[in-house]
This record gives C-alpha cells, structure tokens and sequence, in this order.
C-alpha cells in the first residue's frame, strides 16, 4: 500500500464520497461513535469499499484489543464476506487496533496472537497513543520496536480521549520528531493523527510524516455533533488537502513540495 498524503476517516458511503472529491489519497473507515478507532457496522465498510474501489486504499479500524481477538478477527471475517459478494469491492489495504487498556500485561503476546489470527492481505497497522498513560497503553516508544519485529512497515500516532488535547499536546514538535525518528530507524513510515486542526498541519508537515490523518477538522457540525461527529465535508478536505500539498506532506525523498 503506499501510504501517502492525506487520510480522512469516513463513517459511510455518503462521506467517502464527499472525502474522494475533496482529495483525500486514502479513506479510512470508522464509527467515531465508538472510540477513537471504533469499528463500523460491516453493512456500512462494504458500502465505502463499493465507493473508493481501486480509486485510492482504504483502510479500516478494528477498536481496541482489550475487547478481545475473537471478535476482532470475526468482525473482519463478516467483512470480508460482504466484500467477496461485491465483485467491484476490494479488500481494505490496512487494519488497525488501539491496545488501550493494556499496558502492565503481556500486551506484546496479545499483539502477536491477534496478528497471526487476522486474515492474510490487509498490512497490520502499529497504533500508539500519544495519550498513553490516559489510555492506560503502551508507550510509543515500547511499540515501535514490537511492530518493527512483527514487520510491520507503518506506524500510527494517535491520541485516545478525543475530547481531551490533540497530538501536538501529548507530543509537542520536539517529542513527536523524536518519535518519528526513532519508527523511521525501525524502517517504519509514519501517520499521525488526533485532532489535528487545520492551522496545525503546517507544524506537522515540517516534521515530515507519510500521512496526516484527518476527521474533526474536515467535519461540519450538522445536527449529529461538533466536531468528529460531525460530517464530512468535501469543501474542507479539499482545503486540508491543498495544505498538504503545499507543505509536501508524504512527497517522496528528493521531491518539490510545490512551494
């Protein structure tokens, strides 16, 4: 999967539609209803997948691995079902699991057992919490080696109370640098996500992530809520997409940024 560019997280068709037109280069699905990687209703994964096609990856969220294995690799199972019914579908490119809750257990045993149950193809996507000790997760710096060791090639930086402080609290340009030095040096390419707001992306984009992952910032408030609950808006993924084109987010080694 090349992972580049800007990622938006959909809840349905209607908002892969308006995420596509508006730029995004890889749509993600979720139910921001249900946590910071809640899972979405299967109905509503195959309706994206039916959408975004070959057009770009897509990518899914799975929750977190304290609600157990079984039903994580079940829910990718229905998945997977609807989508080998649907002839013009294709598989999600990545899943990814938060692992709050787990930190002070065997939650590397837990990662490698949940990762050689999942079904072969979708790449396995290392998430860690900048919020870690809120999440009562491990700390960034303990996951990277694990995911480098399960050859994992991509790193997630997110955060887990989204009605707390975004990334750039937790992790303030120095730390997140450092951060992202250190998966890059375990040949990990990076993401970072939570809450970013549109006037942040230029201060994520000089430390050079493969991708910004959006939801709240592209979000209108239209009745279901404010911010990630909200609803996606073609008009505003394509200004953040137009940020990020300038700042040079996720351009290949050597490549203009375009400004």
């Amino acid at each position: 999967m090349t992972w580049r560019g800007l990622l938006v997280s959909v809840r349905d068709a209607a908002e892969a539609t308006a995420a596509l037109a508006g730029g995004a280069t890889i749509v993600d699905v979720k139910e921001p209803a249900h946590g910071p990687l809640g899972a979405a209703d299967p109905q509503a994964i195959a309706g994206v997948a039916a959408i975004v096609g070959t057009r770009v990856p897509w990518t899914m969220a799975c929750g977190e691995l304290r609600a157990g294995a079984a039903g994580i690799v079940a829910h990718l199972e229905r998945v997977q079902a609807l989508l080998q019914a649907a002839p013009s579908a294709v598989p999600p490119a990545a899943v990814k699991v938060g692992l709050a809750g787990l930190a002070g257990g065997d939650w590397q045993a837990a990662v490698r057992g949940l990762w050689a149950a999942l079904p072969a193809g979708p790449e396995r996507v290392a998430v860690a919490y900048a919020d870690w000790p809120v999440a009562a997760a491990p700390a960034p710096e303990d996951v990277i080696p694990l995911a480098a060791s399960l050859g994992s090639s991509i790193l997630l930086l997110d955060t887990f109370d989204k009605s707390g402080g975004g990334v750039l609290e937790w992790c303030p340009a120095r730390r997140l640098a450092d951060l992202m030095d250190a998966a890059r040096s375990a040949g990990l390419r990076v993401a970072v996500a939570g809450r970013i707001t549109m006037a942040e992306i230029p201060t994520l984009s000089a430390l050079g992530p493969e991708v910004v992952a959006l939801r709240s910032a592209v979000c209108s408030n239209d009745g279901r809520g404010s911010g990630r609950l909200g609803t996606v808006q073609e008009d505003l993924v394509h200004r953040a997409r137009r940020l990020i084109d300038g700042s040079g987010v996720g351009a290949p080694a050597g490549a203009s940024s375009g400004v």
